[in-house]
């Protein structure tokens, strides 16, 4: 192993690891849990100062993913940034951004619901718990470690856990497309006290994980078409024996439809 290739998995480390941490702190920040600044107690401000810098915070996080996924945009910059860190540092920039969001938040206290029954509570808090859960176990799917090159420096001494990461994957898919997604929804709306700058963010991720399922589906359907029309050509022309076969589209790993994509669940936080 070169020196070359011990920098760049080094880079890779560096920044999985700080994408796991800005994830990690998202959790205390969405839920006001131990940590500096969070929603509910960040910079203070005027009103309309407030929610203006908070979309803006909200809008660069969403406009540097959707830059990411741009075919376009990655052509160019794989121009001038080599291919072995292109998704590492991908990864560096969407957590500097979401560190950024969590740094400049600007506080909106005012009380939109809160729920007064204890069960009510109780039931919102486990729910809450329940949405990060599943955000946190589709995060550590074996499939980021391949995306960094870095299963053949953790394999040795994480290979019990890659195997139980693969069996929760695969249980989560089971039971929705879009598990990730679907941990975050539940995570944002799950409050028993909901402020007007807790509201404002619940608002604003839904609205950008709605967009990017639908992209994402989207691409599958297109992909799924492309496949079709493919084999159905090559079943007239060259192998008239496919005619009979039925046609799926292409499984991703671990059966997600985002794990096989580029930006895929990291689009998200993950």
């Amino acid at each position: 192993m070169t020196l070359r290739d011990n920098t760049i998995r080094g880079y890779g480390a560096a920044c999985y690891l700080l994408s796991r941490s800005a994830l990690l702190y998202g959790i205390g920040f969405a839920g006001n849990i131990a940590v500096p600044r969070s929603i509910d107690h960040a910079v203070a401000g005027p009103l309309d100062k407030a929610v203006v810098v908070n979309l803006l915070l909200l809008g660069q996080f969403a406009l540097q993913q959707r830059l990411a996924a741009d075919s376009v945009f990655r052509r160019s910059w794989t121009r001038f940034m080599a291919q072995s860190i292109e998704r590492s540092t991908h990864v560096l920039f969407a957590s500097l951004m979401l560190l950024l969001l969590y740094w400049q938040w600007r506080t909106l206290p005012t009380v939109v619901w809160d729920v007064l029954s204890p069960a009510g509570r109780l039931g919102l808090h486990v729910l809450f718990w329940l949405g990060w859960a599943i955000v946190v176990i589709g995060a550590i799917s074996i499939t980021h470690f391949n995306r960094f090159d870095l299963r053949s420096l953790y394999s040795t001494w994480r290979e019990k856990l890659y195997g139980e990461s693969r069996v929760g994957s695969r249980l989560l898919y089971r039971l929705t497309r879009h598990p990730i997604a679907l941990g975050f929804i539940i995570a944002f709306w799950a409050k028993p006290v909901m402020t007007a700058g807790q509201l404002l963010f619940a608002v604003a991720a839904t609205g950008y994980i709605v967009v990017v399922v639908r992209q994402e589906e989207r691409d599958s359907r297109l992909q799924s078409a492309l496949t079709t029309t493919v084999i159905a050509e090559l079943s007239r022309t060259v192998f008239p024996a496919l005619r009979q076969a039925t046609v799926f589209p292409r499984p991703s790993v671990n059966g997600s439809p985002w794990a096989g994509n580029r930006v895929g669940n990291d689009r998200l936080g993950a």
